[in-house]
């Protein structure tokens, strides 16, 4: 039986500085020395998956080929090991849960006392070794949720002891914990990230890696204190600076030769060469990437309190750079308030400062009246326009208001009354709604659609087959396609059948470039492989930058 390796990944101090990515990277430079690499996130809240949560509080929900509704940060691992995951590879406190309760209830405990402990962390291992075995992975890289210290995922860590005393020498554990430099101080503090060290002990656990974040590299005298008061090995304590680019981050991880650490404290063998060329490649674009790109993204999930919140649309984002950076392009990212538009239409000529826009998914009505003037100025003044998802909803609505002079077009998502539903409902999904089942029940994961050729998106694609993935529950309704077709509109791709509506166009001869897409062509980027028509959005856009200057 082959000697699987498992790496977990931790948070000390607090959330958001970066685990997915130092996951995501570690997992990288592993799958550089050749080894099979697959990754996994746990997040300890209750929700059995991530698609019944608010955006502006937890972020984007990644959806995964087979449909699973998950965190974010299993998109980075798509996109940086360059492979596709199911949904083994994801695990919630809810699903875990679920999961002993079936299990309780089918006997097959076998008459036993489920407890919370060892049942849940024993589950946790479970669910941990089969997604190992079915990715026949070398390593699995396993990302807790959360920081150190949290009760919701003690039991999470109950799991890593419980592993690590079975077997020691085939798991290791990363803590990522931030380093601040106090502005009114001057000086790099190691305090915190000893008392997360500390809390961890307590759990049973003792770090084998700590990856220090923090404004600037560390000095050897933080390195000394940290392992001196973490009880850890000096080079085992990783420096991870800011960086502009997170895909850097591979690249500086291995400048501190952590793949032969890691690898050397697995026990597998560090003597093959390790290649990066595509990471080294990658970054040299970014570096080279002189000329510039702005691209206006206007959503409505931006506010949190006072702060902006990007990590709703961070595929979105994603796939804007990933297209720029093949072109050796500098993306300038702009956030719009698609609310805005609503006070005050007036502020609808900021958008002839950007050289292309994406009007991305969402749902509901607030804001969407907003999107819908932005989509039409977009048209009129022939700015490059990509709509993804209820962005696709939103340019049928606007066209047939604006130029079918249907000026009641709605979606039945916002008036259920509409005399004129030019977008409605799934069949399927109307008793979904009525009974209150929200969860998982959209159209979930990666559908075929046929391309019709002679079109942008055939010039995109060059393939008449696509697969892409979705999240919706409304479509455009066959009752109005031949009205809207036969005054200009395109559907250039359908579903194989040819009663959904996936890509709707305008032909090039009348607009520059003016598409949308009914799936999320964003969740299937990744920085070596842009989606063809992100790809091909950027290039229009830059084009049309230079023709207007």
């Amino acid at each position: 039986m082959k000697n699987r390796k498992y790496i977990f990944v931790v948070g000390g101090i607090m959330s958001g500085i970066g685990k997915g990515v130092a996951s995501a990277s570690i997992g990288a430079i592993l799958k550089a020395r050749g080894y099979e690499v697959t990754a996994m996130k746990v997040d300890p809240y209750i929700n059995v998956d991530a698609g019944t949560m608010n955006p502006t509080e937890h972020g984007e929900v990644f959806v995964l080929n087979d449909g699973y509704e998950t965190d974010q940060d299993m998109g980075n691992y798509e996109r940086f090991l360059d492979i596709t995951l199911p949904n083994d590879n994801y695990m919630t406190t809810g699903r875990v849960y679920e999961e002993v309760i079936r299990k309780e209830r089918n006997l097959e405990y076998k008459g036993k006392c489920v407890q919370v402990v060892p049942h849940i962390p024993l589950e946790i291992i479970a669910k941990i070794k089969k997604a190992s075995v079915k990715a026949k992975s070398d390593v699995t890289i396993i990302e807790i949720g959360g920081t150190v210290g949290e009760y919701e995922n003690i039991l999470f860590m109950e799991a890593i002891r419980i592993m690590k005393l079975k077997n020691p020498e085939d798991v290791l554990t990363v803590m990522l914990s931030w380093v601040p430099i106090p502005s009114k101080i001057g000086e790099m503090k190691t305090k915190p990230t000893q008392h997360a060290v500390r809390t961890l002990n307590g759990t049973g656990i003792q770090p084998d890696f700590i990856i220090a974040r923090s404004e600037i590299a560390l000095d050897k005298k933080r390195k000394e204190k940290i392992s001196l008061f973490c009880n850890i090995s000096e080079q085992y304590v990783i420096s991870a600076p800011d960086v502009d680019s997170i895909y850097k981050v591979p690249v500086n991880f291995e400048r501190d030769d952590l793949s032969r650490l890691l690898l050397k404290k697995l026990g597998l063998s560090y003597s093959r060469k390790t290649d990066l060329k595509k990471w080294y490649d990658l970054v040299d674009n970014i570096k080279e990437a002189k000329e510039k790109v702005k691209i206006g993204i206007v959503g409505k999930y931006f506010g949190t309190g006072s702060f902006l919140l990007s990590d709703a649309y961070i595929s979105v984002i994603e796939a804007i750079k990933h297209a720029a950076y093949k072109q050796k392009l500098k993306p300038e990212i702009g956030w719009i308030d698609s609310e805005v538009f609503e006070k005050n239409p007036q502020k609808l000529e900021e958008l002839k400062e950007y050289d292309g826009v994406v009007v991305p998914g969402g749902f509901g009505a607030r804001g969407i009246e907003g999107k819908i003037k932005t989509i039409e100025f977009l048209r009129k003044n022939k700015i490059p326009f990509l709509g993804l998802c209820y962005g696709m909803q939103l340019t049928v609505i606007e066209y047939a208001r604006n130029v079918l002079g249907i000026k009641d077009a709605n979606t039945t998502e916002i008036d259920r009354k509409t005399k004129n539903p030019v977008i409605d409902i799934m069949s399927e999904q109307k008793k979904n709604l009525d009974d209150n089942n929200y969860g998982a029940t959209m159209r979930l994961g990666a559908y075929p659609a046929k391309i019709k050729k002679d079109t942008l998106a055939y010039s995109a694609y060059k393939t008449t087959k696509i697969s892409e993935r979705h999240r919706h529950r409304w479509e455009v309704n066959p009752v109005y396609i031949d009205r809207l077709e036969k005054n200009g509109l395109i559907f250039s791709g359908q579903s194989p059948d040819e009663k959904l509506m996936e890509i709707t166009e305008l032909p090039i001869t009348t607009h520059p470039f003016f598409l949308a897409t009914q799936f999320h062509p964003e969740l299937k980027s990744s920085p070596f492989r842009s989606h063809p028509l992100f790809l091909k959005f950027i290039k229009a856009s830059f084009a049309q930058k230079n023709k207007i200057n």
